[in-house]
């Protein structure tokens, strides 16, 4: 049997899943090649680690609005609309960036990042408010009520693949914008990752189910904000997790590779690339490894939150610099903050992934996407801080003090899970 044929045979919602699972998998590609490129090549120009951290200002802060409008129009329009919008406006993105060099100002860029933004936002609230959609039935109804242990366990696995494979492409997108950069340049790296997600868009408009997500009744805009208890303590606590990631991995960790380590684009493209690929790898087995801790919610949160705070704080007190004033070797330095990386990625990864899956276990079965979208506005303000952060705090204090902060900032996030539901979801981490 050949592979159309076996695809035919899928369930329709199975490959429904799988449209949307690869239309995600392709933005988050030039999504992440994107993030290194401007990273790089605008570092290489000569600009501050707060300056770069400025260029992803309006990418991050619209991402709080486009969130919220977009969990709302997900729910009037349908899924798929709000998926192929965002495509379409990352296209949009990458052709402000194939302007002459002499164009890119600060305001121009910051502008490009800020479409790519809201095209990021869009394309990952309709994705992960789609895989409840499309949870078989005999799912989203029993999903919402939380009865269901056996749909319970299905959609946790969903999430942890959609998420994980997700984060192991945005890895891979940083490995291929670190080769492009050192291949072709700025420009010609911009256009190939143009060129690519033009036949995306083509194919989700050709297949894409035209109803996915709406809502038979017109929604108003003011139920975008959430009046669940569950998930707005879910989502602050996320906030706070995202800072905590970007404080030290978006613009410090980068920059500190390539000015201390001396370290060239391809080895920094490709470090970040490893760590974000494994980061997605982890994040798929977490329906496994959350199996550590049993208990509700709030306990099994907390308990990984409180793992993952320990590691930026000790990986704070090693000697990380490359100067005899650090007493240390820049191999042995390296090899510390490489070993710290990882093993912080991993734990974060399984906090992710938790953490996407309650969100679409505590959302409306009608309007999961305002709830989802809700959600990922407090994620998208996590990112906002962990970026200005990051620039701020290693301009000023070096990638020891983004690493306190960091360490404070989950330690808050395991705070805040405390007060979460107490059902038991221990028979939901066996499946």
């Amino acid at each position: 049997m050949t592979l159309a044929a076996r695809l035919r045979a899928l369930p329709f919602e199975v490959r429904q899943y799988l449209l949307v699972t690869g239309n995600y998998w392709a933005f988050t590609l030039t999504d992440g090649a994107l993030r290194m490129l401007v990273v790089l090549h605008f570092h290489r120009l000569g600009y501050s680690p707060l300056e770069v951290a400025l260029l992803f200002l309006f990418y991050e802060a619209f991402g709080v609005v486009t969130n919220l409008v977009g969990g709302w129009l997900g729910a009037r329009l349908g899924l798929n609309r709000t998926m192929n919008l965002g495509l379409g406006l990352q296209l949009l993105a990458l052709g402000m960036l194939l302007v002459p060099s002499t164009v890119l100002s600060v305001a121009w860029v910051m502008a490009a990042q800020a479409l790519s933004g809201i095209a990021k936002d869009l394309n990952k609230m309709s994705a992960k408010s789609a895989v409840k959609v499309l949870l078989p039935k005999g799912g989203a109804g029993t999903v919402a009520a939380g009865t269901d242990v056996n749909t319970q366990g299905t959609l946790y696995r969903w999430v942890a693949l959609l998420t994980g494979s997700k984060n192991a492409l945005k890895g891979a997108g940083f490995f291929l914008g670190g080769l492009l950069l050192t291949l072709v340049g700025f420009r010609g790296a911009i256009l190939a990752l143009w060129v690519l997600l033009v036949g995306v868009l083509a194919l989700s408009l050709w297949r894409l189910r035209a109803d996915l997500g709406r809502q038979k009744s017109k929604p108003r805009f003011r139920e975008v904000l959430s009046t669940s208890r569950a998930v707005n303590v879910l989502a602050a606590a996320r906030l706070m997790l995202f800072a905590s990631r970007d404080v030290w991995f978006v613009v410090a960790l980068p920059v500190f590779l390539y000015d201390v380590y001396g370290w060239t684009f391809w080895s920094v493209g490709t470090l970040m690339a490893v760590w974000v690929i494994g980061y997605g790898g982890v994040q798929t087995q977490a329906p496994r490894l959350t199996r550590i801790f049993h208990g509700s919610p709030a306990a099994i949160t907390a308990s990984w939150a409180l793992a993952l705070a320990a590691l930026p704080a000790i990986l704070a007190l090693l000697p990380l610099g490359a100067g005899s004033d650090t007493g240390s070797s820049p191999s042995l330095g390296a090899g510390w903050l490489i070993a710290g990386l990882l093993a912080f990625g991993a734990v974060f990864a399984v906090n992710s992934s938790w953490h996407s899956y309650l969100i679409v276990r505590y959302a409306r079965a009608e309007g999961v996407s305002m709830d989802v979208g809700f959600y990922y506005m407090a994620n998208a303000m996590g990112r906002l801080i962990g970026t200005l952060l990051s620039g701020w705090l290693y301009q000023v204090q070096g990638l020891a003090a983004c690493l306190w902060v960091s360490a404070g900032l989950v330690l808050a996030s395991a705070l805040l899970a405390l007060a979460l539901p107490r059902e038991s979801t221990s028979n939901v981490c066996q499946q």
